[in-house]
């Protein structure tokens, strides 16, 4: 098992390489949950994310003849990027196996650390699959991206830094994927002070840790469907599991609608950029899918800020239609003079704002007579969407809500 002095050990290797990462109060969310709320904001470690820690960890502990063969891992992006800068520093060659799905942008920042990049299989199981091939093929040595204990010492200095920034932490909240970050942080935390409550977080699609707890051993999934890439694989690692159930007290899951609010909130009230994966601890304390007191000393530990620009254009919409901020309605005008500005009249009664109309007079579904028009609207909140449908259907107009 992994020890708290392995831990103060990786902390002297990786200090030339990561960051030690803000905890920042958060006015904010402290506010909207009544708890005391600080936010440790891996977001800003070198390459994005906590995987420069234990990546750098790992190839610092390799023999002479292991960094002169080089070394090759799996990952959906934030691992592949850390063991790429970490090789490159270290003057050891790496070749690193993504799904072919992985974000455009964490594949060409892990080519521009100095890797080889091999795209293979639709998830990080089937990548990894290929790169235990290439191990046996090259005789290169693979740097598991979780079930590795120095892999995990390297991410448990970040429960180091929790513990020294803010002493007077009651709860920490950790995303889990694989489950080396939660080993190495809760690890360093409870070897410490076993008061500290570790709750650890999963997406709802993605839930292993959560399902092989319930069943006292673990079980690898069919599949995993999420927005936080970073954390969706199908099981949870041999030793990491081990250390779940020793040091973790509850795991949690997160449905992806609040993951999305979540990074929207992120973006819009603290100005940070949080990968889906980064996002769950935080959307686990707003969304309650956790106990906690009253003025509770919490520290959501946000891992990452890598997310893909498609995705976050995708996820914000979402974010806005889940808070009732975007909405977007289909309904059928008679096609005469008049008739869209007696609509609009409603519009402006409840003070909606428009962001673009589109008119379909080819459409089968309605009269010739008729025409349906599509509307984008921003809207400030629940209560306003439904006032304003309700206002609509009461004037007589039949109304699709599309998003």
């Amino acid at each position: 098992m992994l020890e708290r002095s392995d831990i103060l050990d990786a902390r002297e290797r990786v200090r030339d390489t990561s960051r030690r990462t803000p905890l920042e109060y958060s006015h904010t969310y402290s506010s909207m949950t009544g708890a005391d709320v600080h936010l440790k904001l891996e977001t800003f470690q070198r390459t994005g994310s906590f995987k420069i820690r234990g990546a750098t960890n790992r190839i610092a502990t390799l023999s002479e003849e292991q960094k002169a063969a080089g070394v090759v891992t799996a990952s959906a992006g934030n691992h592949a990027q850390g063991v790429a800068l970490a090789a490159t520093r270290a003057g050891v060659d790496a070749k690193i196996v993504m799904p072919e799905y992985a974000p455009i942008a964490k594949v060409k920042a892990t080519r521009s650390y100095g890797a080889e990049v091999v795209l293979s299989g639709t998830d990080y199981n089937e990548a990894a699959e290929r790169a235990h091939e290439i191990e046996r093929e090259e005789g290169r040595t693979y740097v598991h991206a979780f079930d590795d204990e120095m892999v995990m010492a390297g991410q448990g200095t970040l429960g180091l830094e929790i513990l020294e920034d803010c002493p007077e932490v009651e709860t920490v909240v950790v995303p889990i994927g694989g489950g080396g970050l939660i080993s190495g942080v809760a690890t360093a935390i409870k070897e410490q002070r076993p008061d500290v409550r570790v709750i650890g977080v999963q997406a709802d699609g993605a839930s292993s840790a959560a399902k092989s707890l319930e069943k006292g051993q673990r079980i690898t999934l069919d599949g995993v469907d999420t927005i936080a890439d970073g954390i969706a694989t199908r099981s949870v690692g041999e030793h990491t599991f081990d250390h779940i159930e020793e040091y973790v007290d509850e795991v949690v899951t997160v449905s992806d609608p609040e993951i999305a609010v979540t990074i929207t909130y992120l973006l819009e009230r603290s100005k940070t950029v949080v990968e889906g994966a980064g996002a769950v601890p935080l959307a686990a304390l707003l969304f309650e899918t956790f106990d906690y007191d009253e003025d509770e000393t919490i520290v959501p530990l946000l891992s990452g800020g890598n997310i893909d620009l498609n995705t976050l254009t995708n996820v914000v919409v979402r974010g806005l239609v889940e808070t009732g901020r975007y909405l977007k309605i289909r309904t059928v005008l008679t096609d005469e003079p008049g008739a869209l500005e007696k609509l609009l009249e409603i519009f402006t009664e409840h003070r909606a704002n428009i962001y673009a109309i589109h008119h379909d007079r080819t459409s089968r579904d309605v009269e010739m007579n008729d025409t349906e028009v599509e509307i984008e609207l921003e809207m400030r909140g629940p209560d306003h969407v439904d006032a304003f449908l309700e206002a609509l259907r009461e004037a007589g107009y039949e109304v699709d809500v599309l998003v």
